[in-house]
Parts: structure tokens; sequence; C-alpha cells
């Protein structure tokens, strides 16, 4: 009778809750899970677009004298390589996992706005078709993915590439900034009833932390994009010293959002690593209250500290010494997540697995990032390094190490949720050897390159001057980390047909995603639990006794439905309707994108056109409103 209750029960949910497959249901559907797994491949393609770029730089600079690429041609292709791998893979790759993961890990049916997260996704996906537009024509942009003025003005920049960048970031921003919201909002109002702040998964602290920041950091990149745009097109001279501006007003707008953003990219990685590193530890994590602390301390400070870029820019000496010492405070909360994550592995019984081993080597990349970084805020050090490949080398230890390691730790442990086969352990080892070592041989002798004077952004150099030899390590450490990158993508895909069949929980895992089938159902969970601990499924192996509900609660199978929770105890408050799955949101992004296109093209009349088109979209979005039914 229980069987038949459920299987009537399942039904009822899927009926109201999967997305038919249709071309409008493509276009249309609204279900978290499938808008996370797009932004996923969407945002690894770029990631490999991006790569493909940096090794094309790497040919033209593995020995001295080379003319690979012309002077023009090494301008686009390392502006597109920042850009892409910094702005349009770095966060969305994060926004992936999120936008998968959160109603999982915190009990609810969706996100708190399942057509704002539709419309946060076709507006990335359009803007970085926006963005190679450029590229693909031969108007990529050319000045570094910082964009300095007065460099990128007209007078220097006479062609549209600049433009595609100002325009690309300014929508871009659209899409990240709906995201942000969306991810606070659900964090708030749709945990499972019993998930106080105090028992979250670490993970959505890392991800809220960032979204908040996004919302501060963000407005900063689009003014700064906006009054670029203003002074090539409509001769305001905001950046132009000549008529009153300020060249270096740029560079205060784009550090006020890039030290955050460097936050923003690592935040949620950094909490994978406290989801990843527990469950193969055998043990919940040592110092949850200090990590989530932790994280929330980076991103506030991390507002602190842009004037970390522009030390030798002329500015005054107290404000040097003042940024300085922000500079090496901002190390504090990072050690603790890191000497949390160790305590955890002490005090555990690690198992290796492919996750774990990225997670192990993720560590080792963030102390060799973290102490080529802190070492600049010394502002003797930074003047001698300012420009060089040192920095070169620091970044991607920060944007790699503390980036795409994590990335793929999650891939390997959240894969078999998203698909229900595992990833190939044994073809996972390889991949991460491969990957480790490239990195290290590639981006390691950066930082001696950078101390014998190489420059930043030098399209060739002549031999003797002992670069030749670095360079060369260089390039073949980067050959052999796109190998690496290479057999995760043949493990991907083979397991995608031939892997392991998985199971609802392969790991033996204590959070709620583990908890429902593999992959999840349309609606998520059945029942909505009930939470009563930080590990609800290892809550009997802790000695706890049975404090969650996991397989009791509200079915919520009259309509499309789930429930609403009060923002500090997760009291059951309301049940909230959510929207239909509907086209409005991609119908959205396209004209937004026509909108863009008539800006950079100066097509007034497409620019208007697409205005008023997206002006009629969300009206129809927008129509009926949601309805909310108290509890």
């Amino acid at each position: 009778m229980a069987t038949a209750t459920t299987e009537r029960l399942t039904e009822r949910l899927s009926d109201l809750w999967e997305t038919p497959h249709t071309l409008r249901g493509v276009l249309g559907t609204v279900d978290h899970k499938t808008i996370g797994k797009r932004y996923l491949v969407t945002a690894f393609l770029l990631l490999i677009a991006g790569g493909i770029e940096a090794l094309v730089m790497r040919v033209q600079l593995q020995v001295p004298n080379n003319h690979v690429l012309s002077p023009e041609g090494f301008n686009q292709a390392f502006t597109m390589h920042g850009t892409t791998m910094i702005l349009w893979y770095a966060l969305p790759i994060l926004s992936g996992f999120s936008n998968y993961l959160f109603p999982l890990v915190l009990g609810a049916r969706d996100m708190a706005f399942p057509r704002l997260n539709a419309f946060s996704y076709w507006t990335f996906l359009f803007s970085a078709i926006f963005l190679y537009t450029g590229y693909a024509v031969g108007l990529g942009p050319d000045a570094g993915w910082f964009a300095y003025a007065p460099l990128t003005e007209l007078r220097y920049s006479p062609g549209a590439n600049m433009d595609y960048y100002a325009l690309g970031v300014i929508f871009l921003t659209i899409s990240s900034t709906a995201g942000a919201v969306n991810f606070i909002a659900t964090m708030f109002k749709m945990r499972a009833p019993g998930m106080s702040l105090g028992r979250l998964p670490l993970f959505v602290y890392g991800t809220v932390t960032a979204s908040f920041s996004i919302i501060f950091a963000l407005p900063a990149l689009s003014v700064a994009c906006a009054f670029l745009y203003l002074d090539r097109h409509f001769g305001t001279r905001f950046f132009d010293p000549g008529a009153g501006g300020q060249a270096l007003l740029w560079q205060h707008l784009f550090w006020i959002f890039g030290h955050p953003w460097v936050y923003i990219i690592v935040l949620p990685a950094l909490s994978f690593m406290s989801m990843v590193i527990p469950t193969f530890a055998r043990r919940p994590i040592v110092g949850y209250a200090w990590n989530a602390l932790a994280v929330v301390i980076t991103g506030i400070l991390g507002f602190g500290v842009w004037v970390h870029h522009m030390f030798a820019t002329g500015i005054p000496p107290l404000a040097l010494t003042f940024f300085g010492a922000a500079s090496m405070a901002i190390v504090l909360p990072s050690a603790v997540s890191i000497f949390v994550w160790l305590a955890t592995l002490w005090y555990g019984r690690p198992v290796l697995t492919t996750a774990m081993l990225f997670a192990l080597g993720f560590i080792i990349l963030f102390v060799i990032g973290g102490v080529s970084g802190v070492v600049t805020a010394a502002v003797p050090f930074d003047w001698s390094v300012t420009d060089t490949y040192f920095v070169v080398a620091h970044i991607h230890y920060v944007l790699i190490g503390i980036n795409v390691f994590p990335v793929i730790a999650a891939f390997y442990y959240w894969f078999p949720k998203m698909t229900g086969r595992l990833l190939n352990e044994a073809l996972g080892k390889w991949n991460f050897w491969v990957m480790f070592i490239g990195f290290n041989l590639g981006f390691f002798p950066m930082h001696i390159s950078g101390l014998l004077g190489m420059p930043r952004r030098i399209y060739t150099y002549p031999a003797g001057l002992g670069w030749t030899a670095p360079n060369l390590i260089t390039s073949i450490g980067a050959y052999l980390f796109a190998v690496g990158v290479l057999l995760f993508l043949v493990n991907v895909f083979w397991s995608l047909r031939r892997g392991a069949i998985a199971g609802n929980n392969p790991w033996d895992a204590a959070s709620l995603e583990w908890a429902t089938t593999s992959p999840p159902p349309a609606y998520n969970f059945a029942v909505i639990p009930t939470v009563g601990s930080r590990e609800p499924l290892w809550e009997e192996r802790l000695g706890l006794g049975r404090l969650s509900r996991i397989d009791e609660g509200p079915p919520l199978d009259s309509d499309r439905v789930t429930l609403q929770t009060s923002t500090l105890d997760g009291f059951p408050a309301a049940v909230q309707r959510m929207p239909e799955d509907t086209v409005m949101p991609f119908l959205t992004g396209l004209a937004i994108l026509a909108t863009f296109y008539g800006l950079v093209t100066t097509a007034w009349w497409l620019a208007i056109a697409g205005g008023v088109l997206t002006l009629a979209a969300i009206h129809a979005w927008l129509w009926p409103v949601r309805t909310i039914r108290e509890v």
C-alpha cells in the first residue's frame, strides 16, 4: 500500500514538474538542474577556447624571435584569453554547480526565482556569443583584459575591438547580477524546515558570500565600461586628462571590482572543498563555524585591498601603507580555511579518490599562490615585479590552482549525482597527475622569468636575456596541462555511456543532495525533508540518533509549489507557487543581444528595436504574478 501511494505521489509530481521534450521545452525550461548543466557545459567550452588561445601564445613565446602570431594577433589572443578565463569561465562554471546543487543541498524543489535563473543563463550564453563575434570578424578586444585607459580610448583604439569588450562586459554583468540575487533569495527563503543558518552546508556560505560581493562589486565595472563606451561614441571625456578627466579613474573603478572578483571566483570553489574533504576524510569538518566565518570575512576584506593593484601608479605613501597592511591581513582568514581542512584530514581517515587528490593538489597550489601574492603586499617588492611575469605566475596559481582544480574535484564528486554514473577512477588519477605536474611545470618557472625581468604582455623577445629556458619549460608544461584537460574530457565522454552505475549515495556523503536519486527527479524530493543537524545522512553514525526526517514531510503535490521557511531558523512560513516553463527569459535575452549588436555597430534603429522588444518580453514574462499561500 505504501509503495502504491508513493508511486501515485511521484506520478503527480512528475506531471507537475517535468519539462516536455519539445523545442518549446528546451528553450523554456526553468528546471535548475538543466540550467546548471547548461552553465557547466558552456563555461567548460569557454575554458577550452581560452586554453587554446593560451596554447597559441605559448607556441609564440617558447623560443626567442618567434613570429607565429602578428603583434595584433597576439594582442587579441592574450586579451581574449584573459577576458574569457577571468570573466566568462571562472564565475559561470561555479554558477553551474551552484544552480544544480543549491535546491538539492537546501532541501527545496527549485531556486527562488526559476525564470530569473533561466534568464541568467541565456544572457550569459548570448554575452559570450557577442564577445566572440568580434573575435571571429577580426575585431576581438586587444588592449588586455584590464582594458586600461587611455589606451582604450578612440584615438588609440579606433576599431570596434574595445566596443565589443565594454558592451560584452556590461551584458555579462546582467547575467551575473541576476544569478547573485537568485542565490541570495534561495538561501534565505527556500531551505528545508529545521535548516537554520548554523546548519547550512559550507558550500552555501561560499556561493552566497560571492553573490553579495557581486552585487556590490559589479556596478563599478559596469560604470567603467559605460563611461568607456560614452567616451568612444558620444564625446565624453571621463578618462581624458586633457579635458578634465582622469586616466587613473579607470584603474580605481576596475580594481574596486577586480580584487573582490578574485574572491568571487574562488570562495565558492573553496567551499566545494569543504564538502569534498569531510566526505572522503570520513568525518565532519573540524571548525565549521571558523570556516564559515573565514569565508565571509574574506569576502568583506576583499573590498579593502583594490589599491594593491595600483602601487606603481603614484599613490600617496599613506595609502600605500594602509593597502599594503590590508593586503597582508586578508591572508589570515584564508589560513584559517587551510588549517580547518588539514585538521579534518588529520583527525579523519582519508580515502584517496580522484576528487580527494584534486582537493589535496588544490591545497598545495593555494599555499603557493597565496605566498606569491602576499609578498607583493610589500610595496618595494611590488614595484620590482609590477608588470612582469612574476605577477602572471601568481594570477595563474590563483585562478587555475584555486579555481580549476576545485572545479575538477567537484566534477568527480558530483558527476554521479548529475548523471547516475561514476567517472573512471583509474583514468581520473592519471588525469590528476598529468594536470598537477603540467600546471607546476608550466607556471612555476614564470616566477623565475619575472624575477629575471621579463615583462608581461610581451609579443616576442631576443635571445641572450636568460628567458629562453624558463619560457621553453613553461610552454612544455602548458602542453602537458592541456593533455590533462583532454584526459578529463575523455573520462567524461566515456563515463557518460559506460561508467559504473552510481546509486543514490556512492560516496556515503552527509548532505541532502545525496538523499535523492541519481540523477534527481524534476521535483528533487517527493516530500520536503526536515533537517535536525549539519550532517543529516550521518546522524546515526555520529551517535546523534534520528534527528532529521528525510522521507517524511509535506508532499505538496496539489500544485507546482515548494516550501518557504524563515530566514534565521528555517521554520515553515509559506507555500510558494512556482512558475511554469516559459520562453520569455530566452526571448528577453535574445532581444538584449539585438540591442547590443545595434550599439556595437552604431545601428541605432536596431538598438532601439531591441530595447522595445526587451521591454515587451519582460512584460509578457512577468504576467501573471505568482501567488503565495501562508501556512
